[in-house]
């Protein structure tokens, strides 16, 4: 019997888990990711997204409640390009802006969690999933700004991490161990497309049953391969061009020495003509007419005794 295959996340996010029926998946990683039980309300398409196909299909903007009711606003980034952190600042500047309503009060910004999933090497870290939360600390006393009691009652009612975007930025290719917790199992499907019979994280259960490589059709698989291929191309001709740029650096670092070496060694020769000239009694003057050199930088090395040191 053939191994069960299951679909990429990054194809099944573009063309499959946008779908309502399909909402557990997307839940499962979520509720995983953020550690509270997390539904989606809606998937967010809105003019903008429109506007260019990479955006539309490499990112998702979701409408959720957390586990206390409250609406949040998901944004999962999932691509291989470089400016990818600028990119992340980008998408989290259109979810807030986009989904609020000209004329609405700024208390109704809703709490932006941005995910980017990394199928490509960024920054030089461990781990392979990093968070980052806003907070404001003090310059001189180190301390976190907290607010009063009276304050959460009256106009100030969020603390900065409450209010300001979260981000998530799970590096794939940094995951190399066994899979033991619900995290770890996610990471694992993100990374390798495998969903084990054992595997229990939220989500994953209904992956393995909605996301089956042979339940797609002859020609969605086909149009699946050449996606996947075409990553294929791309990683060895981004792996190539990493290996050919450090060799082109080595190469051009020792031509970049040698020329180096030979303007050093020009340089280290008409001092010690010049030198040679002061020591036979050769004016200033008549050196700098002669080489060029200005008048002050002779004197220094007269100064000096006629050299260079």
């Amino acid at each position: 019997m053939e191994k069960e295959r299951y679909i990429m996340f990054d194809w099944a996010m573009k063309r499959m888990l946008r779908d309502k029926a399909n909402f557990a998946v997307l839940e499962g990683l979520l509720t995983v990711l953020l550690g509270e039980k997390i539904t989606i309300v809606e998937i967010l398409e809105s003019e903008a997204n429109q506007l260019r196909d990479d955006d539309k299909f490499n990112r998702v903007d979701i409408k959720a409640k957390d586990s206390k009711g409250e609406i949040i606003i998901v944004e999962v980034q999932n691509t291989r390009e470089v400016y990818y952190l600028e990119r992340v600042l980008y998408g989290v500047a259109k979810a807030i802006t986009e989904h609020i309503s000209l004329g609405e009060s700024y208390g109704e910004v809703k709490k932006v969690y941005s995910i980017s999933i990394l199928y490509f090497d960024l920054g030089k870290g461990n781990d392979y999933l990093y968070h980052g939360r806003t907070a404001f600390i003090g310059v001189h006393t180190n301390d976190r700004l907290e607010l009063t009691a009276r304050q959460r009652e009256a106009v100030v009612r969020k603390l900065p991490e409450e209010i300001f975007p979260e981000y998530y930025l799970i590096r794939v290719n940094e995951f190399n161990s066994v899979a033991k917790t619900p995290l770890e199992e996610w990471i694992r499907y993100l990374k390798t497309g495998e969903i084990r019979p054992d595997d229990t994280a939220p989500g994953l259960p209904e992956a393995r049953e909605r996301l089956r490589y042979y339940d797609m059709t002859p020609a969605e698989r086909n149009i699946y391969d050449e996606h996947i291929n075409a990553i294929m191309i791309q990683n060895d001709v981004l792996s190539n061009a990493r290996l050919e740029g450090l060799a082109e650096g080595r190469i051009e670092g020792r031509a970049e020495g040698r020329a180096e070496g030979r303007a050093e060694g020009m340089k280290q020769g008409r001092y010690e003509i010049i030198a040679t000239m002061l020591k036979n009694g050769v004016a200033p003057d008549d050196i700098a007419r002669m080489t060029g050199l200005a008048k002050e930088e002779i004197s220094l090395m007269q100064a000096a005794g006629g050299t260079t040191e």
